[in-house]
């Protein structure tokens, strides 16, 4: 019986285009509900809602958690920027995650800062915690430090937890920048809701060669570097159509770690922060909506289409394969730990929607793009290649990854014009055409290495070397 090759060959090509158009279809109508989100948010948010805010008496106050681990040469300036935000009632808790240089030292000088041996509970698990500091000045009588033993940023923000006085917390990476009414529009979604709010994110924009004075963005600047470049594509791609798209359908599963608030009593009751991934900022939010399933309760979860934190991203290809290896991991293991959500109705655009979305094209689409490169390989040797289909689909997938970005930048000129000089736009629109073919390839990479190190059972997130916004030689989360 002579074995069906063709026959095969034809069915596995036939896969590949229905997973492609599927993936296809998936983008398109991201960008269809994310382009009436922003339309919807830009109607009835203004200026002077943040101005009417700020002048409130009844607003909920905030607990500002900002983990650290080796900060010492930024850590002065970053939390002086935090101090300056604009909210009427916040206070500060910076945690000190065991640092090896002079990061508590400098806290501890430049903010007069004693020993504090006030109470508190240990809640959530988190590593021991040898200090807790607060300052004798009255201007900084917001700022709380507390000192523990490493455990890595999730150990971190569970001890930040246990020390927080307040009812709302925001979860930070201490060298972002935020927006000076971040908070006033963070909170929007908390207030005159007639649902449970548990989480609400915003927009993270990239600060690699913006201006920086005293811990503000003073002037936006397109970043200087190709790599750092097709990462603000990206960046556009995930919030202004992606995020936005399931913020919209409410099927949001992932709040940026880089700035985020919750509701503490729903992160406590959901067991906090999971120190045993390295996805913890997405695995938390699955956990606290899976809570709130079970409870048969009411919830919602908020996004703002609003640049409202500025942080830098890995401008090297060495650090950008770690970071990127480590979100592969992050979400393959919250997938994995969440498995039961899968297609499951239970959990509505939850488990029909969003779980099944994220398997097979976030985490699964470097994988079947790197079978296809096998496949393509395979019929080259056995001179079974239709060049005219291979062509055709190649412009295809090249023109509808072009066309993508290009509608993320006009998403992005169309609501909130960061990039104002017309030769950023230019660049951005270039950087847009390159993308495909000098930067995905390595993100594809990078991706392909998680995986094969998560079955290797790694568990670390990796040394994370920065150049530091305005300074050099910075190194953290080396946990």
């Amino acid at each position: 019986m002579e074995f069906p090759t063709q026959q095969i060959i034809e069915i596995i090509s036939w896969s590949f285009l229905v997973y492609g158009i599927l993936a296809y279809a998936g983008y398109s109508f991201s960008a269809f509900f994310s382009f009436f989100e922003i339309r919807e948010y830009k109607r009835i948010n203004n200026q002077r809602d943040e101005m009417a805010l700020l002048q409130s008496t009844s607003l909920p106050p905030i607990s500002i958690l900002a983990p650290a681990y080796n900060e010492e040469a930024n850590i002065v300036e970053n939390v002086r920027s935090l101090l300056t935000v604009n909210y009427p009632s916040c206070e500060i808790v910076i945690i000190n995650d065991g640092s090896k240089d002079g990061t508590l030292t400098k806290l501890i000088d430049s903010f007069h800062l004693i020993k504090d041996d006030s109470l508190y509970f240990d809640i959530l698990p988190s590593q021991q915690v040898r200090q807790i500091y607060r300052s004798t000045f009255k201007s900084f009588k917001n700022l709380t430090v507390v000192d523990k033993m490493n455990g890595g940023k999730a150990d971190a923000l569970n001890a930040g937890i246990n020390v927080s006085k307040h009812d709302i917390i925001c979860c930070i990476d201490v060298d972002c920048v935020l927006e000076s009414d971040a908070l006033l529009k963070l909170i929007k979604p908390f207030l005159n809701n007639e649902k449970k709010v548990i989480a609400s994110g915003g927009i993270i924009r990239i600060a690699n060669s913006c201006v920086i004075e005293d811990g503000k963005i003073t002037e936006v600047r397109l970043p200087e570097k190709f790599i750092v470049r097709a990462q603000t594509i990206e960046y556009f791609r995930a919030f202004l159509m992606g995020r936005m798209a399931w913020s919209r359908v409410d099927g949001l599963l992932l709040i940026s770690g880089a700035f985020g608030m919750f509701d503490k009593e729903t992160v406590i009751e959901a067991g906090g922060y999971n120190s045993k991934t390295v996805g913890e900022d997405m695995e938390l939010l699955v956990r606290m909506r899976r809570l709130m399933r079970a409870k048969k309760e009411e919830y919602s979860v908020g996004f703002i289409p609003d640049p409202l934190c500025w942080t830098e991203v890995p401008p090297n290809w060495t650090i950008l394969r770690r970071q990127r290896n480590r979100w592969t991991r992050g979400t393959m293991e919250t997938l994995w730990t969440h498995r039961s959500m899968l297609f499951n109705p239970k959990y509505g655009v939850l488990g029909i929607l969003s779980t099944p979305y994220w398997l097979f094209f976030e985490w699964l689409a470097p994988i079947v793009e790197f079978t296809g490169i096998l496949f393509f390989i395979a019929l080259l040797i056995m001179g079974q290649i239709n060049w005219f289909f291979v062509l055709g689909f190649s412009m295809v997938t090249y023109g509808f990854a072009v066309l993508y970005s290009v509608t993320a930048l006009f998403f992005e000129e169309y609501s909130f014009q960061q990039y104002k000089k017309t030769n950023y736009v230019y660049k951005l629109v270039l950087t847009a055409f390159l993308e495909p073919i000098f930067f995905h390839p390595f993100i594809l990479w990078a991706s392909l290495q998680g995986n094969i190190d998560l079955i290797r059972g790694k568990k670390s997130w990796g040394t994370m070397s920065r150049t530091g916004l305005g300074k050099v030689g910075k190194e953290v989360m080396a946990q």
